[in-house]
């Protein structure tokens, strides 16, 4: 028997307990309500995470993590859908599994992508534990925009129904055994059909904006003057013949594939095509020079069997990329080989690399090296 997306979980209704993952928006917010119309029982949570003692909260926008406003508007989504709804502190485990790593990873001249450890180690880790230890949960429900279909042989990972919204991405490393306790209520769904569901619902969140990719901070260049100021050094600028062009205020600040803000003249554009971390050097040059025919991925969670042999598939190296043709070559349990049928531009140490097979996910992994 296939059971699809939404909310086709694999129990009756009446006997499910599904707790929710509250932040206040409008995704989360629908996710709940249509469990508890389609009968389930259902318990809103929040996490209380780590807040940067540096950051300006008088200027935090309303759609920052754990404001006062966004803990205020789950309460009041929870209270309005007649569910009990708790706040779990979690401030230390964040900083430890999230900001640190964040940080150790600018310092070491990568490009990391945080949400992508929050969704391993911490939200469908430690937070699906405590549903289902502490409250008994059968399913934990995110507003994640992806899908899940059960088969005899497992849980597959879909991408989400709205293309433009799709997180399956993010998800890409949460492994089996975790996803045969989730749910994703609004994956069936478009990012305007869910908004006019919150209206329908009555809901007070529903034209409430969306949320900023860094929950911690606003400014992650402020951010790591503070957190990661021994890392920041300046150095030279070069280009691919070695020729110094000019000095770079620190590699944190600086990313593959960026053209603005270099400060050195050419009559040729010029990009970031690499971080060298052992001359401390920013390496530049032309669009050409940034793409690239392979990558190695390490850290790689097979959401099935882990990869025997060559595979034939498609990769995402960002979350808003292309689907990119490759062969998959596994190097061992947990590192692959990518080898893509045409050169790809903006390949970037410690951004998240995504594997599919149409709609599915197969799983995913760490660039590790190019």
């Amino acid at each position: 028997m296939h059971l699809q997306h939404g909310l086709a979980l694999p129990k009756p209704p009446t006997e499910t307990a599904v707790v929710v993952a509250m932040s206040g928006g409008v995704d989360s917010s629908v996710a709940a309500a249509r469990l508890v119309e389609a009968g389930y029982r259902v318990h809103g949570i929040m996490l209380r995470l780590w807040v940067d003692p540096f950051e300006d909260m008088s200027q935090a926008r309303e759609n920052r993590c754990c404001t006062f406003e966004a803990v205020s508007d789950a309460q009041r989504i929870a209270d309005q859908l007649g569910i009990p709804f708790q706040l779990i502190h979690a401030s230390d485990r964040f900083k430890t599994i999230v900001v640190d790593y964040f940080i150790q990873e600018y310092s070491q001249g990568r490009t990391p992508n945080p949400c992508l450890m929050c969704n391993r180690r911490l939200r469908f880790d430690f937070m699906l534990r405590y549903a289902r230890e502490a409250l008994g949960a059968d399913f934990l429900a995110t507003g994640h925009y992806a899908r899940l279909r059960w088969t005899p042989a497992g849980v597959q990972l879909l991408r989400g129904a709205d293309a433009h919204k799709d997180q399956s991405y993010v998800l890409s490393m949460v492994p089996q055994e975790a996803l045969r306790h989730l749910a994703f209520p609004v994956g069936d769904l478009t990012k305007p059909e869910v908004r006019a569901l919150a209206r329908r619902y009555g809901l007070r969140v529903a034209t409430k904006s969306e949320s900023q990719d860094l929950c911690f901070t606003s400014d992650y260049r402020n951010f790591l003057r503070h957190w990661a100021d021994d890392a920041i050094r300046p150095g030279p600028i070069l280009d691919l013949a070695g020729r110094e062009l000019g000095q770079h205020h620190g590699l944190p600040f600086y990313t593959i594939g960026q053209r603005k803000g270099l400060g050195v003249s050419s009559r040729d554009r010029l990009f970031v095509v690499a971080l060298e971390r052992e001359r401390n050097a920013v390496i530049v040059g032309p669009a050409a020079a940034l793409e690239r025919d392979s990558l190695i991925a390490r850290d790689v969670n097979w959401i099935s069997d882990a990869l025997r042999s060559p595979l034939r598939a498609t990769v995402k190296i960002r979350y808003k990329s292309a689907d990119h043709p490759a062969t998959l070559i596994p190097l061992n349990e947990d590192r692959v080989e990518v080898r893509f049928d045409a050169p790809v531009r903006g390949v970037t140490p410690g951004q998240g690399v995504a594997f599919y097979q149409g709609d599915a996910c197969l799983g995913g992994g760490f660039i590790e090296s190019l």
